[in-house]
């Protein structure tokens, strides 16, 4: 169990979820480790076939869409950030944008993914990330995406 801001932290999905407002069934960051604040960590997640979004997604080959492994990367990278400020309340997370992002294989049920995010740039409350989701050592998405991250004033 990690703590706040605390460097090589090891968080589990409870305490992702208090960090990130996400819940079932779109929160998909299981576990992050290798935290450095403010820098870089690495998020988990198995890829389960009871996932709400394999009924209607290629039912009869079913294949994790794309989008939601950009957003888990965008969550792993949204939860470094509110884990490296320690703040009181869980913010107000903003995708603002999403460049660069390539598809290179299908991430089917039974497959651990792991991301990868980098900080690249942050001005302000916006931050800029660099982010890669394997399975194994098999790059299967990757792109660079941008987010605002405001404190919560409810």
């Amino acid at each position: 169990m990690g703590e706040q801001g605390q460097t090589g932290a090891v968080l589990d999905v409870e305490q992702i979820k208090k960090l990130l407002p996400h819940r079932a069934p779109f929160l998909f960051v299981e576990r992050l480790s290798d935290i450095v604040p403010f820098e870089s960590c690495t998020g988990h997640k198995t890829v389960s076939f009871n996932e709400p979004h394999f009924a209607g997604h290629f039912p009869d080959y079913a294949v994790m869409p794309g989008v939601l492994i950009i957003e888990a990367l965008a969550q792993t990278a949204g939860a470094l950030i509110v884990h490296s400020l320690a703040l009181k309340t869980t913010p107000q997370v903003y995708f603002m944008g999403i460049d660069k992002a390539r598809f290179r294989r299908p991430v089917v049920p039974g497959d651990l993914l792991r991301f990868t995010v980098k900080q690249l740039q942050h001005r302000g409350p916006v931050w800029k990330f660099e982010g890669k989701a394997y399975v194994g050592d098999a790059l299967c998405a990757e792109g660079e995406f941008s987010a605002m991250i405001r404190p919560n004033e409810g």
